[in-house]
Parts: structure tokens; C-alpha cells; sequence
């Protein structure tokens, strides 16, 4: 994910170098600073509290979150689960 003003011939070139597909995104309510309102790694993403439905669905597809299955095929992992119903409960 890069700079939502980045040119497309430099996410080309970026992308020809890094050799993965790459895509220009926002984060938090349309804010450009993505490393300020995003971690992500194999697993799980965490982003601000701005951040759109739109923003996050745009953020799974690209590093392929949702997807992902779990050690014995059953989706998700426990982990993320339980990350994910902890920091709910924390937020409401």
C-alpha cells in the first residue's frame, strides 16, 4: 500500500522492483500518512480509530487478511479472534 498520490508509473516501477502488486490507499477517515494509522503483518491489522469500513475492507483484500486460514483449516486463528473481541469490548 503506498501514498494515495503516488503516480501510477511509480507504483508501476515500485511494483516491477519489489516484484508484489502494490495499491495507493488512505487510512483513518482519508488521512495519507499510512504508517501513522496502520500495522500490519501476517495476520492481523490494526488501524486507527477513524478508519472507514471502506478503509479496512480495502486493507484485508490487499494483504489478504480474511483469507488467510488457520493452522487446521478451521479460518481464522483463536488468537486473532480473541484480539479482536478483547479490543471490541475495550472500544464500546
Amino acid at each position: 500500500m503506498v501514498h494515495p498520490r503516488t503516480t501510477v508509473e511509480d507504483i508501476e516501477e515500485l511494483s516491477s522492483l519489489l516484484q508484489v502488486p502494490l495499491v495507493a490507499g488512505t487510512v483513518n477517515r482519508g488521512s495519507d500518512v499510512l504508517g501513522g494509522g496502520m500495522v500490519v503483518n501476517d495476520w492481523t491489522s490494526f488501524v486507527g480509530l477513524e478508519t472507514t469500513s471502506t478503509e479496512i475492507s480495502v486493507i484485508e483484500s490487499i494483504f489478504r487478511l480474511g483469507a488467510r486460514q488457520g493452522q487446521f483449516g478451521t479460518g481464522q486463528s483463536n488468537i486473532v479472534t480473541n484480539m479482536r473481541s478483547s479490543l471490541i469490548d475495550q472500544l464500546t
